[in-house]
């Protein structure tokens, strides 16, 4: 797949999203479980290769903490969590974050090396959006309907205009990539 990115250049901002097909990205009770049942890394190695950090929200990395380990680790890079309360027990893989967002991107750039951001959590993620930060959205339409949770987008999220420019079946999972318009 070309058009993933190499690492080589300037890394772009990047939303990355699991949604089902009603278009939720977590479940009840923010349960993310039911991503594994359809999309594992592995399945995903160029998105892994052109990933050099990742910036998360506070909510997303207490989620992912609290499931169970899976076979084979997401490698996105660095990864950095932007939060106004950092935990009381560090995490020796994560560097937590408490500046601004615009501050927390770039920190985040500067780790990627060259290579991609990837932008994790529904709250991080949208405000990103509404700053004009992202420059690309990837999207996992898993096939399933949860019927409740988290929606990919918060109501109170403006238009923001999209130009496809990719799609690709990876089994049962449909891969979406959108450029921002700016």
């Amino acid at each position: 797949m070309s058009d993933v990115g190499t690492g080589t250049g300037t890394g772009k901002v990047v939303v990355n999203r699991a949604m089902s097909l009603d278009g939720f990205i977590a479940g009840p009770g923010h349960s993310m479980d039911w991503i594994a049942d359809y999309l594992t890394p592995d399945a995903i190695p160029e998105v892994m290769a052109a990933t050099g950090a990742m910036l998360v929200g506070r909510g997303t990395y207490e989620v992912a903490k609290r499931m169970p380990a899976q076979d084979t680790a997401y490698d996105g890079g660095t990864q950095f969590v932007l939060t106004h309360r950092p935990p009381d027990e560090p995490d020796p893989a994560v560097t937590f974050l408490t500046c601004g967002l615009e501050e927390a991107v770039a920190t985040a750039r500067g780790a990627a090396d060259g290579k991609n951001l990837e932008i994790l959590g529904a709250d991080v993620a949208a405000q990103c959006l509404r700053r004009g930060l992202v420059d690309e959205i990837l999207v996992y339409v898993l096939p399933v309907l949860l019927g409740d949770g988290v929606r990919f987008s918060p109501p109170s999220l403006d238009r923001i205009d999209l130009e496809p420019f990719s799609n690709t079946q990876l089994g049962a999972v449909t891969m979406l990539r959108f450029r921002v318009r700016k």
